[in-house]
């Protein structure tokens, strides 16, 4: 990512809404937002490997495994405004589980893209399913969307929610209650 060009653009922005990018408060604001930038789109460059960083272990554990209630955000890709709010990721191991720190970092590695929150829930389903093979993986993401919120139809109290069910999930509606079960708990 080029940071100088990130600087130039932001600095033209604050020109074309009728700002002075040389006032006090706004000299460091192009540097700033680049920067901020460079994080919010980090996603880009990483890797499924690396980010899990051989943190799968062989396991004959074969009850479902959830981690619920991870804060994540992300962008819209529409009006590059935020959304944010809870995952919930569930699987049933098929003789592998994974680090459960690495399902967060699953999750922010998709989410520091420019994203709709439906290829994002799926983009995280798909990823668990390709690196452990389970019998089946859950995600649940509950989301605030900024551009519902401050603009548009400005609806303060909406919240989106998208499911991914893969495997057992998708088969089996016991398997998929129990999930929702745990997760509204």
């Amino acid at each position: 990512m080029n940071h100088d060009k990130l600087e130039t653009i932001i600095h033209s922005l604050l020109e074309e809404i009728g700002e002075d990018p040389k006032r006090e408060g706004l000299i460091k604001t192009p540097a700033r937002v680049g920067k901020a930038w460079e994080f919010f789109s980090r996603g880009y460059n990483q890797k499924i490997n690396d980010v899990i960083n051989d943190a799968i272990f062989h396991e004959d554990a074969k009850d479902m495994v959830i981690v619920r209630d991870v804060e994540f955000f992300s962008l819209c890709e529409h009006h590059l405004l935020p959304f944010f709010g809870k995952a919930h990721v569930g699987y049933i191991p098929n003789g592998k589980v994974i680090g459960l720190s690495k399902i967060p970092r699953i999750i922010d590695m998709f989410a520091r893209r420019l994203q709709v929150q439906e290829r994002l829930t799926h983009q995280i389903a798909k990823a668990i399913q390709e690196v452990l093979n389970p019998i089946g993986v859950a995600v649940v993401m509950e989301g605030r969307h900024m551009c519902m919120q401050m603009r548009g139809v400005e609806k303060q109290n909406s919240l989106a929610s998208t499911s991914a069910m893969l495997g057992q999930f998708r088969k089996s509606a016991e398997t998929r209650a129990e999930f929702l079960s745990i997760i509204r708990k």
